[in-house]
């Protein structure tokens, strides 16, 4: 697994180019990632690291999770996720990662988890055909012939109702539009999966070539502290 970062979707929107062409992007809020913990080879047999995203209340927190997240001298985060691999291991723990990480035109592929359609007939669920709609038919949307009656058992992978949606889907091949550092964005276009709030994993595109180990020094960024921030303390 490449580089990557945890971010909430926002919603939809269109841009335009200096040439007038509209493109709809995905708006990304990606509040900056801390490295929470890294595994070596010699300690867990594989190296990657281990990224948390969105502080919880301490309350919610029990005292493990709570001496976890002390090693990094950090709040505790409401998502984990682990990232394999040598193109962010230069980081330490405690270090954020930002959206700074990627560029613009940069290819990615963004991981969420599908809208829910709750308990849905194989009509809409398969895209099977119905039957004919006269009265007479006594057959319309009901799901067909569940096969021989052989085994007395449905075969498995019978396509039947059940419930839809609410997976784990990936869109490969998503271009990062804009990068806004200062507000924490990632404008990628296209359509990414999940509803508006959703969580969502942005990473280089796997079909788009390797990534050479990232200098964490090259992507810090300076907190700007307000005149009012100033005044208060």
């Amino acid at each position: 697994m490449a580089k990557g970062i945890l971010g909430t979707k926002v919603g939809m929107t269109q841009i335009f180019t200096e040439e007038g062409k509209l493109i709809p992007v995905t708006v990304i809020s990606c509040e900056p990632n801390v490295v929470l913990q890294k595994k070596t080879i010699e300690n867990d047999g594989y190296e990657s690291i281990q990224l948390g995203y969105k502080d919880r209340r301490v309350k919610l927190a029990n005292k493990p999770a709570l001496g976890h997240f002390a090693k990094s001298n950090s709040n505790p985060k409401r998502y984990l996720r682990e990232v394999r691999g040598q193109e962010l291991y230069n980081f330490e723990v405690g270090q954020e990662i930002r959206v700074n990480i990627f560029t613009e035109g940069e290819i990615v592929d963004v991981t969420g988890t599908s809208k829910g359609k709750g308990f849905q007939g194989s009509i809409k669920r398969h895209n099977q055909s119905r039957g004919p709609m006269g009265h007479g038919s006594h057959y319309h949307r009901a799901p067909g012939s569940m096969g021989s009656i052989d085994p007395n058992h449905v075969r498995p992978g019978k396509k039947l109702p059940g419930h839809m949606g609410h997976e784990t889907k990936t869109i490969q091949n998503l271009e990062v539009i804009k990068v806004d550092v200062e507000r924490n964005v990632l404008l990628i276009k296209g359509g990414v999966p999940g509803p508006k709030k959703g969580l969502v994993f942005i990473k280089h595109g796997i079909k788009a070539g390797a990534v050479q180990p990232l200098n964490p020094t090259e992507f810090t960024v300076e907190v700007q502290v307000s005149e009012a921030q100033e005044a208060q303390e």
